[in-house]
């Protein structure tokens, strides 16, 4: 219990393929405590990991709360079932096929609650972050892949298939000359929006108009000092982006979409996509806020805690 407030203070903990970072917070959202640890290769060691990164952060609060009631989230990357407690991730093989949820439950010694990391993250926006107030977010990730998530009247919907917001593995629509041919996506099939979208995909795309074969930060930093070459390859990244946006305005019609990862930054996104949005969407002028994410690369880890809401 938050030794001020008398209400259960919460534990969140991002679970990648290398980190486990881990946060403990008050009722009010402020952060008491902090872990992070390398994440070990096999399950026993996954759970015992867990079970060490909570009591450095019971270890670090002292007597500010009462660890006793904390509750424990923990968002993860790849496909999680919620409902049954099961996780399927390239990055964690080791946990394929197993009762996690159960597992580190029993590991921990209070109840624990599972999600893809990518909801986590929107939740965390849509609890007390970029989109707090907003009945329906969709959050974007882009980085080296492309992955998003719903949230509604802040809880995660994850869909029937644990799969609510995976646009990323969805066709870039509206396709133009300028985006070139469809490209081979992870997923086994081409022209994903995550081909065009991704940090990957940027570099590809400049590459194209350009013949120059380089990164997206230096992209960025080209286009924020006036280079006109990076300046062109970031409105039409922009463009695609905004189509793409369109297809989930029309389909989901959100009160926000918050957007969070490697390319967040971007020169310009915020004022170019939501100026051009309006030629795809059925709206043409959406009232639907675009906004960068405010904890960003703590949103994850802040998004597992808010995994067990205020009022259950």
């Amino acid at each position: 219990m938050d030794a001020a407030s008398g209400t259960p203070a919460r534990i969140g903990v991002d679970l990648g393929g290398t980190k486990i970072s881990a946060t403990l917070l008050d009722a009010d959202g402020r952060e008491l405590a902090r872990h992070r640890a390398d994440t070990p290769r096999a399950y026993d060691a996954t759970l015992a990991a867990l079970a060490q990164a909570v009591g450095a952060l019971e270890s670090q609060a002292g007597s500010r709360v009462e660890m006793a009631g904390a509750t424990v989230g923990i968002g993860l990357p790849g496909v999680v079932d919620s409902a049954a407690g099961t996780v399927r991730a390239v990055n964690l093989p080791w946990l394929e096929g197993r009762p996690f949820a159960e597992d580190a439950a029993r590991a921990l010694g209070r109840p624990v609650r599972i999600a893809n990391d990518a909801n986590t993250f929107v939740l965390s926006e849509a609890v007390d972050g970029a989109a707090a107030g907003a009945s329906v977010v969709f959050g974007i990730i882009l980085g080296t892949g492309v992955g998003g998530g719903i949230v509604v009247d802040r809880r995660i919907l994850p869909g029937a298939n644990a799969l609510a917001g995976e646009w990323g593995h969805t066709p870039l629509p509206w396709r133009t000359p300028e985006d070139g041919p469809p490209e081979p996506c992870g997923c086994g099939r081409s022209g994903c929006v995550e081909t065009l979208l991704s940090g990957s995909g940027l570099a590809r795309l400049h590459a194209r108009r350009t013949g120059e074969a380089i990164e997206p930060p230096e992209i960025a930093a080209r286009a924020a000092a006036g280079d006109a070459a990076a300046l062109g390859t970031l409105r039409h990244h922009a463009d695609a982006l905004a189509r793409a946006l369109a297809a989930v305005i029309n389909l989901l019609d959100p009160d926000a979409i918050v957007v969070g990862g490697g390319l967040s930054g971007l020169p310009g996104l915020y004022e170019s996509v939501p100026a051009l949005w309006g030629r795809w969407a059925l709206s043409p002028a959406p009232r639907t806020r675009f906004v960068r994410a405010r904890h960003g690369a703590d949103s994850g880890v802040r998004g597992a805690a808010w995994l067990w809401p205020t009022h259950s």
